[in-house]
Parts: structure tokens; C-alpha cells; sequence
């Protein structure tokens, strides 16, 4: 039977972040066994670790949702990488892993924290006038809460918005019937490192300290069966800063908090290296065992 962990990705304290499954020697399993199995784990990724196709790489992974595959994803890339090595992998290179997926070959760096660069993007550029409006009604923004709009897509289809501040980001309320369709990140930058003072759909973040905390994130999704919100995402977040990095709307090192809505505590770590931009975060193992199927 093969291995399975279930990791929490963006933290390093258990259940503040964003659980992925982990499937360990998945090679024999079908793509429609794969399907099946992440529908059942009912998470917003559940991973399938394999053998590498490209001898550069250390190991493949096959990332699903519960409504099908991704050719990319960020919080299951971290996670990915941190089951690979906690269950004995190599890397083939000194302090870098080669992650193989559905865009290509990924670096994911380990040295202070694991750290995915992020691959380049599908689709950027400006969102439609129409569209972003129609996105705004949805999240009940105000034209003039939009400051920018942009396509940041890396394989799962974001749309990006930076918004005026974080707490407009933190009192957010999708209206899910208008968001059926689509996947928007929106981010908005904190003021200073106080305390926030903003009350979430019954979630209490009064007091809640954002020091050494840039920017606040959220990410609402439409998975095929419904509409959500997404506790910590890579992706999203590595989209961001390439696109407002790129602008110089953001500095090339910072920290984004995201989940605080859902009552998680996410740390997401950006920094510029050498013209590549790195995406990290910690991730603890909270579940291990084997898959009976």
C-alpha cells in the first residue's frame, strides 16, 4: 500500500495553514483512480508523487482538485516537496530540488525554508473593464476600492486585484452565485504593523499582530461544484508578485498573510533572486499512514 501523508503548507504550526494530501509511489495508479481519490479526500488539492519522465527531475507530481488536474499549484508544490524529502528523497543538486509537472520543470529551493520559483506566466496583462466590474459587484467592491487589475495566470486561471488596504480585504463578502466561474486573488496592503481590528463572518481577528506583514491575501475559487475560498495559496501568491513586483507596486522581498478569514494564520515568504522570483513557506506533517485502495 502505498504512503500517505497529509501536510500543512504555509505554517509551521498544525492547522493554521493549508492541509494537501500526499500520495507517496503513485506510479501504477490511473488517472481516473487519481480523480477519484482527490474528490474523496475533499481538500483543494491532493497530490500523486511518481517516478520523473525528465531526467533532470527528482520526482513528478500530479496535482488534482476535486473537480480534476492542474497542470501547476503552489501550496501543493511545498507540500509536495516537503513529503518527498521527509519520506528519504535526494535531490539530484546540492540545496535545490527539481519538481516535475504539468508546465514543466519547477526549482524548489530548501535552504531557509522551501521555496518554489515561480514559473512563468500563461496569461498576464490587464482584465476587460466589463470584467472587472462584474468581478467587483461580486466581491461588493467599489469601483474606486480597484486599484489594479491583471491576468496572473500560471495553470489555474487567477485574476489578480490589489484593492485600497487590507482590512477592505479582510471584510470581504462574495456574493457566491456572481462568483460561480471565477477565480480571483485579491490583495491589499497593510498600513502599519499594529494590531487589525476587523470582524470576519463570525471570525474574530481583533488584535491579531501583523508585524513583519506587508500585505494581506485572499483567494476566491469556482471548483466546478461550488464557490470558496482557498485557506493559503502559492500560486495565486506567486502571480501576485510577479505581476506587482514587476510594476514596482511591491518590493522584491516581503510577507503575505492569507487565511485570516477562515481562521488560519498563513505565512507566505517573497523574495527576488537573480531576476527569479521564490515563493516560500513552512510546512509541518500532520498525518501519516497508507492508502488502502
Amino acid at each position: 500500500m502505498p504512503a500517505f501523508r497529509q501536510i500543512d503548507v504555509f505554517t509551521a504550526v498544525p492547522l493554521r495553514g493549508n492541509p494537501l494530501a500526499v500520495v507517496h509511489d503513485a506510479d501504477d495508479w490511473s488517472d481516473e483512480q487519481m480523480a477519484q481519490f482527490a474528490n474523496w479526500t475533499n481538500l483543494s488539492e491532493t497530490t500523486f508523487l511518481q517516478q520523473p519522465t525528465d531526467p533532470r527531475a527528482d520526482y513528478r507530481v500530479r496535482i488534482f482538485t476535486i473537480a480534476g488536474e492542474l497542470p501547476f499549484a503552489g501550496h501543493p508544490t511545498i507540500g509536495s516537496a516537503h513529503a518527498w524529502r521527509e519520506a528519504g528523497g535526494i535531490p539530484k543538486a546540492e540545496g535545490r530540488i527539481v519538481q516535475e509537472c504539468g508546465v514543466g520543470l519547477v526549482d524548489v529551493s530548501y535552504a531557509e525554508r522551501l521555496a518554489f520559483a515561480a514559473p512563468p506566466l500563461l496569461r498576464s496583462g490587464p482584465v476587460e473593464l466589463d470584467h472587472v466590474a462584474t468581478i467587483g459587484a461580486a466581491l461588493g467592491l467599489t469601483p474606486d476600492q480597484i486599484l489594479a487589475a491583471a491576468w496572473i495566470d500560471n495553470g489555474p486561471g487567477w485574476i489578480g486585484l490589489e484593492i485600497d488596504c487590507a482590512a477592505s480585504v479582510l471584510a470581504l463578502d462574495p456574493d457566491p452565485a456572481r462568483m460561480r466561474g471565477l477565480k480571483v486573488g485579491v490583495l491589499g496592503r497593510h498600513a502599519d504593523s499594529g494590531p487589525v481590528a476587523v470582524d470576519v463572518k463570525g471570525v474574530d481577528v481583533k488584535g491579531v499582530d501583523v508585524e513583519g506583514v506587508e500585505v494581506e491575501v485572499r483567494a476566491f475559487y469556482s471548483d466546478g461544484r461550488d464557490a470558496g475560498e482557498d485557506p493559503v495559496t502559492g500560486s495565486l501568491n506567486a502571480g501576485m508578485a510577479q505581476w506587482l513586483i514587476g510594476e514596482s507596486r511591491l518590493p522584491e522581498r516581503y510577507v503575505a498573510r492569507q487565511g485570516t478569514a477562515l481562521g488560519r494564520d498563513g505565512r507566505v515568504h517573497v523574495h527576488t533572486t537573480d531576476d527569479r522570483i521564490w515563493v516560500g513557506g513552512d510546512a509541518v506533517t500532520v498525518l501519516t499512514g497508507s492508502v488502502a485502495v
